[in-house]
Order: structure tokens, then sequence, then C-alpha cells
């Protein structure tokens, strides 16, 4: 079988489902539950007020199209793009891996999240991946080695999260996994 591309990524039909292309095969996915919806835009918000607002870096939310190659198109539920980076901006998205990548797991997604997106962004050297845990109340901050990554730190909703790659950042996680 052939492995399909982004041309063929981009001639799906809009169907309010989330389309992702992993080594030229499609993945999809149901549309997020609500706390799964309210996690991320509380993260994003909290993100954005320190990065975003201080000029350091460019928080995006899905969807939007990360181009790590013609046969892998991901969604991450949100990237994070220095703002020296920003020339990966362009009309088709972001064309090369952010400098995090955030993807918050729901029940549907939690295997690929896990294991095949964790080497996929390895692979495609995105120095840092957090997976969040919106029932659990936590998150994990991956940070890249040599070639696979290591998980650096837990944080559970009654810690502040701190991030290596922007020390600015101290966000209290009880605000983004209150109820």
């Amino acid at each position: 079988m052939i492995p399909y591309t982004y041309e063929d990524y981009a001639a799906i039909p809009p169907d309010n489902r989330r389309w992702e292309l992993i080594d030229g095969d499609f993945e999809v996915n149901p549309a997020p539950a609500p706390r799964h919806q309210t996690v991320s835009r509380r993260l994003q918000f909290e993100l954005m007020k320190v990065l975003e607002e201080s000029g350091l870096a460019l928080v995006f939310n899905a969807p939007l199209d990360v181009i790590l190659s013609d046969n892998n198109v991901v969604q991450p539920d949100l990237a994070i793009l220095s703002t020296a980076r920003a020339h990966l901006v362009t009309e088709r998205g972001i064309e090369g891996p952010p400098d995090i990548v955030v993807e918050i797991m729901s029940p549907s997604s939690r295997v690929l999240d896990r294991r095949v997106k964790l080497a996929l962004y390895a692979r495609f050297a995105v120095p840092e991946y957090w997976l969040v845990d919106p029932i659990g109340g936590h998150i994990e901050l991956h940070r890249l080695g040599e070639a696979t990554y290591a998980l650096e730190q837990r944080f559970d909703r009654a810690s502040t999260l701190e991030t290596p790659s922007f020390p600015e950042v101290q966000i209290n996680l009880a605000r983004v996994f209150r109820e």
C-alpha cells in the first residue's frame, strides 16, 4: 500500500472529526469531551498570559496542522512555538517541530498519545512533550534525550507547572483542573 501524503490529507472534506496522518496512515478521533476541552482551554489561557503577552512564544490550539513531513501531519491539542521559530508558521499550519507539544488524553486517544505520538514526536525532535490527564488531574512533562523521551516531572493538580523550555512559565494547576 502506498502511504498517504499531505496532499491526500488536505483533500479530506470537513466532517467535524479530527483527522491526522501518521506514517502515511490516517487516524481519526471523535470530538473531545467537554472536560477535555475545558482543561485545554484553561491551560492555553494560562500559557498565553505568560508566553504570548510577553512576546516569548506563540500558543496554538487544535485544530491546527503540525506538518512534520509529507506523511506525518498531526493536530495536537496545544503547540507552543518560540517567537524565534515563528518562521515555521505558514498558511498550511506549523511546518516543523514545535518547541512543546501538548496532548490532552481522552479514553479514545490514550494509547495513540502515550505510545504512537510519543515515538513520533521524538523521531521529529520535538524537545518537550506534555501528556495531560484531565480526569486524573495531572501533567507529565517529557523531555527529549538523544532519541527518546524521558519523563522529567509529573505535576498534579496541587502543583505549579514549570518547564525548562520557558523558565517564565509557572502555572498553578489548581486553576487548570478545577471543577
